[in-house]
Order: structure tokens, then C-alpha cells, then sequence
């Protein structure tokens, strides 16, 4: 019940509120502008049914989904948990949303360019086959094109049987390259059937699980960097058990994750070296408080998501750091 009362109290709240505009660290991308660097997890907004109302927040950046090629039903059972002890999330979700037809239905009707960056995060359906799981992700690439600036390409989600099998190295080249030529594909055809300016293709992210060893990480780097993926998320959520008493399937978030997710952004910034250039890497998991935004920013670090910080804190911690940061002379 928890995790419906939050959305429905941000609805209420930004009814009659204006879009806020919180700038410190201001940064631009690939030609998109953040007016700050912190912005809202995938999961958060499933449906892109809260964006409006994420907008009178003032994050830098939304993040939707995931969105997979058909509507899905959470897996059955239990799916979500929390312990205030540890600050610490538990979800067994495995990608539940309306489909990507729906979530255009809502995308249609922003104005372009938008209030702030919106990413898409995108999946498969769990009847799809891995052996065909590209095309659940071209699809959405095709269809969600005109409407988001960023896509995020979710293979690292515990809760979708076998999926984390495709950031194996020998599943991952050959998952990826078809996506990105349908990315370029979707892309030229979009701007030239709408007389638009040619940017090039629509940024892809990876991102990227907690659980990958570091010799993993360096593949999945490495192959991404060969076919051009934009940038890395870094991480999904956990399979881990330490402190935390959850059920073995499903994912952890929360306080438990922070260092596993710090230890990999670390590992990826010295993994990329002299190719960090141009490439985006977002760190998310454990991020709670302001200290956590500016050391994850100190790491090497572009952009921060955070998720269990609004569960935790609420909504309004996106002020709560814009204030610490203009007080601190990050802006």
C-alpha cells in the first residue's frame, strides 16, 4: 500500500504547483542540458504517469520505466519491502508496467524539448526468449524515439528470469550491435520525416549490475565501447544479503547497496581511462542523503540517481540538496 500512497501524495501536492528549476552544477551532454545532476531512478515512475508532478520537484532528470513491447502483470507473491532499520528496499517486481503504447499515449503530450532530460528505461517482456530479446528493446527504441532523450537498456534487473545471462560476454555483443544499428535506423528516419535537425542517434545507456566481478565489468565496458554504446548506469540492484534479512529472490536497494555501488563507479572510471571522454556515467544505489549526491559527483561520477532517498525522505529531497550545494559553492 506504502508504495501507492507516495505517488498519489506527489499528485496532490504539484496539482497547483508551477515546474521548479533548482540549478547547481549545471551539466550538458551529447547537446542535452541538466540544470543539476541529480535525478530520479528507474522504477520510480513506471508508467510516465508522475512526470509532471516529479517536475514541480526540481530533479535534473527523469528517468521512466521500464517500459517493455507489452503490458506485464508483477511477478505473483510478495514483490516489495522495506526496513527501516537498514534503510534498505527489497522488490521481486519484474518490470510490471502498461506497455510502451500507453506510456506514448502520456509522453505525447509534453512539450519539446522538455522541462528536464527524460530517460526511458527498457525491457523486455518474460515470455520473450533471450535468444529474441533485442527485439522487445527495438521495438521500444522504434516506438519511443520521438518522444525521450535517453534510452536505458535494462539487462541487469535480478527479477526477469535469466535476463542478467545477456551481459555475459558472449550474449552481449551480439545482443547489443542489432539495437544500436535500430537506434541509428529510427533516428535518421525521425529527423528526416520531421524535417529535424540531424543530432545523431538517440544516447543508449547500459546499465549495469552490482553482482559482476570486476574482470565482468571490464568486458562489459570494453564490448559496449566497441559498438558505441553512450554511457553506463551504475548499479541495479543487488542479490546480496548482507545485514539484511529479505527473501533470496529479488533485488536490494537502499544503504546496503552504497558501497557495492561506489566500488563499481570507482572500478569503471579506471577501467575507461583516456576514453571517459564523451561517455556518460551515472552512479545510483545507497544514495540517501546529500553527502552521498557530492561524494558520488567526486568519484568521477556525471549524473546521481537516487530512489530509496525518496522513499526514505520523500520528495523534497531534490531542494534538500540544491540548498546544501548552493551552500557549499557547488553551484
Amino acid at each position: 500500500m506504502s508504495h501507492k500512497l507516495g505517488p498519489l501524495f506527489l499528485k496532490i501536492y504539484s496539482r497547483f504547483r508551477p515546474y521548479q528549476t533548482l540549478t547547481w552544477r549545471p551539466f550538458v551532454w551529447n547537446g542535452i542540458e541538466f540544470n543539476n545532476p541529480l535525478g530520479t531512478a528507474g522504477g520510480l515512475d513506471k508508467n510516465a504517469d508522475d512526470i509532471h508532478s516529479w517536475w514541480t520537484m526540481g530533479p535534473g532528470f527523469l528517468e521512466i520505466g521500464t517500459i517493455t513491447p507489452i503490458s506485464q502483470e508483477p511477478n505473483p507473491g510478495e514483490i516489495l519491502a522495506r526496513d527501516n532499520n537498514t534503510q534498505a528496499l527489497w522488490n521481486k517486481m519484474g518490470f510490471p508496467n502498461e506497455g510502451v503504447d500507453q506510456a506514448i499515449q502520456k509522453l505525447k503530450t509534453l512539450y519539446q524539448p522538455h522541462f528536464t532530460p527524460i530517460f526511458a528505461n527498457i525491457g523486455k517482456n518474460r515470455t520473450t526468449p533471450n535468444e529474441k530479446a533485442q527485439d522487445d528493446y527495438i521495438t521500444c527504441v522504434h516506438k519511443l524515439t520521438p518522444y525521450v532523450d535517453v534510452f536505458v537498456v535494462n539487462i541487469s534487473s535480478p527479477n526477469t528470469s535469466g535476463l542478467r545471462d545477456l551481459l555475459l560476454p558472449d550474449n552481449l555483443k551480439n545482443f547489443l550491435a542489432p539495437i544500436v544499428q535500430a537506434n541509428e535506423e529510427a533516428s535518421n528516419s525521425y529527423n528526416k520525416d520531421n524535417d529535424v535537425e540531424d543530432k545523431g542517434p538517440t544516447p543508449i545507456l547500459l546499465k549495469v549490475s552490482p553482482d559482476v566481478d570486476t574482470e565482468q565489468l571490464k568486458s562489459i565496458i570494453e564490448i559496449s565501447c566497441e559498438l558505441g554504446i553512450d554511457g553506463w548506469i551504475l548499479t541495479n540492484t543487488t542479490l546480496e544479503r548482507k545485514g539484511v534479512s529479505f527473501p533470496s529472490e529479488g533485488g536490494v536497494s537502499g544503504v546496503p547497496l552504497a558501497e557495492r555501488s561506489k566500488e563499481v563507479l570507482k572500478q569503471a572510471v579506471a577501467i575507461l581511462g583516456e576514453r571517459r571522454k564523451n561517455k556518460l556515467l551515472v552512479s545510483t544505489g545507497g544514495v540517501m542523503t546529500p553527502e552521498d549526491v557530492f561524494e558520488r559527483l567526486e568519484m568521477g561520477a556525471d549524473l546521481v540517481q537516487t530512489y530509496s532517498a525518496l522513499v526514505f525522505n520523500g520528495p523534497f529531497f531534490f531542494r534538500e540538496v540544491a540548498d546544501k550545494a548552493n551552500a557549499f559553492g557547488l553551484g
